[in-house]
């Protein structure tokens, strides 16, 4: 069954569902065994296309300060330099004509509406970074659903826009969750961007593809702009962002984006931030030795380095590519996520 967006366009399909005569839905094209990963033919060299992303989230809620018992004067704290840093981002990126994604957490259209606003008034798609930043581990398939339902809500509320892009908290759509992806395609999303390709403690599908793909959870299946990873050896290095891209040189990341022009099919790279990452004056957490090297180490440098980036490159929002690769379905590989090991 077609699931159709307010824009009009289909976002996902029913993989049980029965196709018309002389149909072949993006399914039944010739699929990818979940235990090794898709191989393209090397492409043309070309430009790839460069999603820029945001995850907009206070501080504390990071992932490595999951059970810490925050004061609430430091919270408070997080909440105004959330607006600071995200308000230098937007400004950032005016200076260099560039538009982007960002993924909220739907509380924060709630008690900072202002801010929400200002994204979307400035050109950025606004997407959703769930209602609570729950990693989707610690929540059922119900309380998923209500958690998706909040979020778009929330911020549909502020934009008048539809929302149509989700990321998971701490990229946390995996094997085990594979499920999530049939409730965001039944809740309309047409896209989907949280998948890792990398091995890692906290995250990752290390077998997924690492161009945007067609993800199967149990039901349905919808379109994966997975995070960019640099190919070396025949293993995938996390470069997309983040932390990777505090603790990493710059030129990973360019070798990142070079290597998906010559090798990716459709020849894109996801990358992706968090206003906090360009706030060192910011109140540090209280973490423990190794979280604080992963999450400090390198922050006094970053503001330098996007702006070298920005202005090297062009950058596009994620929906703009989801729109055209919806009239490219056949030609996606599809990945059974819920399979993968």
């Amino acid at each position: 069954m077609w699931k159709v967006s307010l824009a009009g366009w289909p976002l996902a399909h029913d993989l049980t569902a029965e196709a018309p005569p002389g149909f072949r839905p993006h399914w039944a094209s010739p699929t990818v065994d979940s235990a090794s990963p898709p191989s393209y033919e090397p492409a043309q060299e070309q430009s790839a296309e460069i999603i820029l992303s945001f995850d907009i989230e206070e501080h504390d809620r990071i992932e490595a300060a999951a059970g810490l018992d925050i004061d609430p004067a430091l919270k408070a704290h997080y909440r105004e330099r959330l607006d600071t840093s995200t308000r230098w981002l937007l400004d950032e990126l005016d200076r260099h004509e560039i538009k982007a994604t960002f993924f909220v957490v739907g509380q924060i259209a709630r008690h900072n509406p202002a801010l929400v606003r200002a994204i979307h008034r400035a050109g950025h798609e606004v997407a959703s970074h769930s209602w609570a930043h729950r990693r989707v581990h610690n929540l059922t398939p119900a309380e998923f659903r209500e958690d998706v339902r909040l979020s778009k809500d929330a911020l549909e509320q502020v934009t008048g826009k539809p929302v149509l892009g989700y990321r998971a908290p701490t990229f946390s759509i995996v094997r085990e969750t594979a499920w999530a992806l049939d409730i965001l395609a039944e809740e309309g999303m047409a896209y989907d961007s949280s998948i890792y390709p990398v091995r890692h403690d906290r995250y990752g599908v290390p077998g997924a593809p690492r161009a945007p793909f067609l993800a199967c959870g149990h039901r349905h299946s919808i379109l994966e702009l997975p995070l960019a990873t640099l190919r070396v050896l025949g293993f995938n290095i996390p470069t997309g962002g983040g932390g990777y891209f505090r603790l990493f040189p710059l030129f990973m990341m360019e070798k990142t984006i070079r290597q998906a022009g010559r090798s990716s099919q459709p020849a894109v790279v996801v990358l992706y931030f968090h206003p906090w990452e360009f706030d060192p004056e910011q109140r540090r957490l209280p973490l423990r030795w190794r979280s604080r090297i992963r999450t400090y180490m390198g922050i006094k440098r970053t503001r330098g380095r996007l702006a070298t980036l920005l202005s090297r490159h062009r950058f596009v929002r994620a929906l703009e590519i989801a729109k055209r690769l919806d009239h490219q379905h056949a030609t996606l590989p599809s990945w059974n996520v819920a399979g993968a090991t």
